[in-house]
């Protein structure tokens, strides 16, 4: 995993996960969401976070669930 988060980015936690009653997960990049999952998926999701080992696993996790993150063109917007 040394080499997955070269530039450090997962260390400041962008990825945030809410499940629904209904067990839908919403998946936040910096406060806006960017996944939704439901059924299988969100079961399979579930069972990885509770898999993951520390914060940045499970940031890891939510990066390449959400995919096309990788290429470090992904901006801010304004928080206001």
């Amino acid at each position: 995993m040394d080499h997955t988060d070269k530039r450090n980015r997962l260390d400041e936690a962008p990825f945030r996960y809410r499940v629904n009653k209904d067990h839908t997960v919403f998946i936040d990049y910096y406060g806006k969401q960017v996944k939704i999952l439901n059924g299988r998926n969100a079961v399979q999701f579930l069972n990885k976070m509770k898999a993951a080992e520390n914060e940045k696993a499970s940031q890891l996790v939510m990066a390449k669930v959400t995919g096309n993150f990788k290429r470090g063109n992904e901006r801010v917007g304004d928080e206001k």
